[in-house]
Parts: structure tokens; sequence; C-alpha cells
């Protein structure tokens, strides 16, 4: 930034500016991080007046934590007060703040380092089913008074030495104001944070701030180091030797689906009556079943994991997945995508994307209906490497499924059951009726396409080219409302069960039952027991007769059936 001063009788020379010229960066410092800690930080304010109850513990609360908010953001803004870097970076940050307020306000979600890293992988078609005019109203209410304060009257800087004094200063201040307060309201603040952590990630934009950090911390020193293989010892069983027909497993990871609005779980609404009709030939519900994650950022690369979630399975992928093992084990494999991508996952086996497809009955605006993964599959098929297809297949199908928030687009016409349903992305502003409506036709659509996968893996077997097998389940769960929560990414220690508890269904061939031992009856013998996304890479792997010392018959959930 430029040095500017005000129009005088006198040219004064840029080395003395004159006091006139501009306003000093300390007042800005002070000044921002009043309306950053008063109006950027509404919903906290909100979420603390709901949880005190009493009129003085609100109040003392309140002002606690404002101050505390008010101190570290002044220090913040105070080592950031340097020419040329002030007012861009003062920018970015009441912006984000401006957006942080809208989507905590409107569904309940916190900012921590793995939300940060969903909205880094979000593509254009979900920013644009997050557009609003709510959202633009936020933006300008929230930030549009600080950045015409902050602009529209020059800055004026003294020399560096002084500058960093000041800066320093500022910081130091910022601080003490932070820690006295803190210190005052120690017992009820205490309290406060440790029964509502998630509050920790509500504070704006410290949130962002820290969230960056540690996202940076986290993964930048990852990504220059190679990935450890796993299951270098991998190869093919015995079943392989002189198999009649090879194996095809489909394995459909599913996206924002839980298990509370399952019809096969139980659920009022008949939203899965095409599975219902499968069970009696062989389709296997498991109602017990918890997702690794609570974010497709972190779900579907702990899903594929090696690690169970204890293990860091939902940390940064340092190491090779399940994918990596089958084909190393000389199965063919591949990843076909109609979400925003397969999170590293399928880096390094064939993959495609819906995007490539023109279909005007299921795509349209650059997203395609579930259905289109099923538009030419065989040929996708036929053109994977032949020895690898001869040996036997895995095919992964991403899914849309509910993404939320604009869960009615996620459905056809045709295949809408439950009306009227909610056509805002505001969610708040639905009836609820409306709301669970527009969800529960995304349910039912899974259902029917699922429907269609399960006719052509049959038809697969009936054909003898194929022994065929299914295994679904979704990445995470969904709040749609509860406790004043939308959409999903509430950090795992605190997320609701909407959020992490997720539905899972299994179908074998006669084929594919003869061939691995297991059979569906003892299947349904075994599915109340609890299973996570920790059963999944073991699971694939029993089932197809993949040996390795990384599988672990304890997480197979065939492994009870095989060979009875």
């Amino acid at each position: 930034m430029s040095f500017l001063y005000a129009k005088t009788g006198t040219r004064r020379s840029p080395a003395h500016p004159s006091p006139a010229a501009g306003r000093r960066p300390v007042h800005g410092v002070w000044w921002l991080a009043l309306w950053l800690a008063v109006v950027g930080n509404l919903p906290l304010w909100q979420r603390i007046a709901d949880i005190a109850t009493q009129p003085a513990q609100r109040a003392t609360l309140l002002l606690v934590m404002g101050g505390l908010v008010f101190g570290a953001t002044a220090a913040l803004l105070s080592l950031l007060a340097w020419p040329r870097v002030f007012r861009p970076l003062v920018t970015v940050l009441v912006l984000v703040s401006a957006f942080n307020t809208h989507f905590m306000w409107q569904y309940g979600v916190v900012i921590d380092p793995t939300m940060l890293a969903n909205v880094a992988q979000t593509d254009a078609r979900e920013v644009r089913d997050l557009l609003s005019l709510r959202l633009l109203g936020t933006v300008l209410l929230v930030a549009g008074p600080p950045l015409w304060w902050i602009w529209r009257r020059p800055v004026t800087w003294g020399r560096w030495l002084p500058q960093t004094g000041r800066n320093l200063l500022g910081g130091v201040s910022g601080l003490v104001v932070a820690v006295a307060v803190a210190l005052a309201g120690y017992q009820g603040l205490a309290s406060l944070m440790r029964n509502h952590k998630p509050l920790r990630y509500m504070i704006n934009p410290l949130n962002s701030v820290y969230a960056a950090t540690r996202l940076a911390a986290d993964q930048l020193p990852r990504q220059v180091r190679a990935l450890q293989p796993v299951g270098e010892d991998a190869q093919l069983g015995a079943r392989y030797a002189q198999q009649p027909r090879p194996p095809l497993l489909v394995v459909v990871v599913g996206e924002t689906a839980r298990a509370q609005n399952w019809g096969l779980n139980g659920y009022a609404r008949p939203n899965t009556p095409v599975l219902a009709q499968w069970q009696a030939k062989g389709l296997v519900n498991f109602p017990d079943v918890h997702s690794c994650g609570t974010n497709t950022q972190v779900s579907v690369p702990c899903i594929f994991s090696p690690l169970t979630r204890e293990q860091g399975g939902d940390q940064t992928a340092e190491h090779q997945n399940l994918l990596d093992v089958l084909q190393r084990a000389g199965l063919a494999v591949l990843w076909l995508d109609n979400q925003s991508g397969c999170k590293g996952v399928c880096d390094r086996v064939p993959n495609a994307s819906t995007r490539e497809l023109k279909l005007p009955e299921l795509c349209e605006g650059g997203e395609c209906f579930d259905e289109a993964m099923l538009h030419g599959l065989d040929e996708r098929i036929a053109a994977l490497d032949p020895q690898r297809r001869a040996r036997g297949v895995v095919l992964v199908l991403h899914q849309m499924g509910s993404h939320g928030p604009a869960y009615f687009k996620r459905t056809p016409a045709a295949r809408k059951v439950f009306m009227p349903e909610c056509t805002s992305n505001t969610l708040s502003e639905c009836p609820p009726e409306q709301l669970l409506n527009a969800y529960d036709n995304t349910i039912a659509y899974t259902d029917h396409f699922l429907g269609q996968t399960l006719q052509w893996l049959q038809k697969q077997a009936d054909q003898g080219t194929y022994d065929t097998g299914l295994l679904y389940f979704s990445d995470h769960g969904e709040s749609l409302g509860e406790k004043g929560l939308y959409l999903h990414g509430v950090p795992y220690a605190f997320a609701p069960e909407q959020q992490t508890r997720v539905p899972m269904v299994t179908w074998l061939s006669a084929g594919l039952q003869q061939r691995s031992g297991v059979k569906a009856d003892c299947l349904r013998e075994q599915a109340a027991k609890p299973l996570s996304h920790d059963n999944v890479f073991h699971s694939v792997l029993g089932l197809m007769d993949v040996k390795t010392a990384v599988h672990d018959p304890a997480l197979d959930l065939y492994a009870p059936c095989a060979g009875r």
C-alpha cells in the first residue's frame, strides 16, 4: 500500500506525513475488532444466550466471552497492520466472517479444520446450491459497513521501526484485554467451554484462522511425501485357479443418507420399497452402522483406508488404500463418480466422471442423476484391462445421493413420491414436513437407483458373465433441523447420531454365494451386530478372496459366514 495524504496548502515529505492525512492503523484495528466481535459473532451470542437460562448468568457470559473475543481479535489485527497488506487481509477476514455467520446461523455448522477442508473440495455445483438472497443479505449487512469504513479513507503509516513497536504494543494490549477478561470470569467461562466444546469453533474470524493454520500444518508436509504402500503381499486366493466365471462386485458409496430415514430400518415411510422386494432375493440390511466422519472429505478416504478410525483412518491419508490393494492383487478396478470427486482414493486406478456424459434425460446444468452412472456400464467394463477383467472386477459408484441443501434437485420429477417438497436451499425457511418430503424423496430415488443396479447385476449373473454382488453404504448422515442443526460436518466428537449413523445393505448372487461360501441366511443372523466404515476395507478383501496380511477377519463382516 503506498503512502496517501490529504491535500494541504504545502507539500510535505512522505517521510513525515501529516496527522490529518489519513486514519492511523490503530483506529482501524480497534474499531474493526469491536465490529467483528459484536456483529461478526451473532450466531455465537445467540448460542450462548440459548445455553444460559438465567438472565444474570447470560449477561455475565456474554460480557466475558465478548471481551475475550474482542481482545483476541484486536491482537490478531494488530499483528497484520502493515502497509500494502493490512486492508487486503482484513477484507478477507471480514468477508470470511460474513460467510461464516450465514452458514453457522442458517445451518448450525461450525468452522473446524475438517469443515474448511470440505469447503476447499467444494465444486461449482455445490457452491451453486448454497447461493441465496439471504446469503447476499448477510454478507452485505455483516461485511458491508466495515469494508466501506476501511476503504473510504487512506491510512497513514509511519516508519517501519515505530510501526513495528506499535503493532507489538497493540498485539500485547489485545492479549492483556483477553486474558484479563478471561481471568475475571474464569469459572463461568471454563464451565461453558468444557460443557459446550463446539462453541470454540464459532468464534469469528479466529475459527477460520485456526482451521486454516491446522489444515496447512497437517496436509502440506504430507503432500510432499509418497503414500506408504499397503498389501504388498496381496495375491488372489485359490478360488481364482479354475473359476468358471470371474467375480464382479459393485461398491456403491452413498451420499448423506441417514439410517433414521431408511425404510429397511423400520422408518415409518415406505421409501425403500424396491430394496424391500430384493430382501426376498437375498438382500441383507444392516441396521446398526456408524460412519467414520461427518463429511465426504473425511469419510470417503477413511472408508477405503487400511486404518480404522481409532488408528487414524479419519486423518489425512498417509497410506495407499483398498483400491490399490485390489489392483495390486491383479483385479480390474474402476471408480465412477457422480459427485465432487473421489478425494484422492481413485487417483491410481481407472476412473471416470458423469460430467463427461451428455444425456438430456438424466443430465442437465452440469449435474446428472445417479442413474446416469449405469449408462454404458457394459462398455466401460469392457474397456478395462482384459487380463485383469478376466480375473475379476470391483466397480465403485459414487452417488450424488441425498446431497443438500438443494435436496429437491437430487430426484427426477417422475420420482418424487412425497409432496409438497421444500424447494429452497435456506432450509430453516421450509416447513419441516416439506423439508422431510424433499429428503425422503432422495432416499426413495436411491432405492430406485440401487434397484436398477441390482437388476443389472442379476442380468450379468443370469447370462453367466460374472458372479455378482453389491455392497452399499452411505458416507455420512444428515441433520434436518434437529437441535437447530442442518446438513452435516459437525466435529465427530460432538456430532448427533443423525450425522453418524448410516444405512448399509449387501446382496450376493447365487454364484457369488456358492463361490465365497457366504449365504444370505447366515448374513441375516449376523446383521444386527454393530458395524462401521472400519469393516469395509476388510470385508471387500475377504469377499473378493484377496490374500494379504493386512486383511483382518475380525473386521470382515462376511467372515463369520464364509465357508459355512
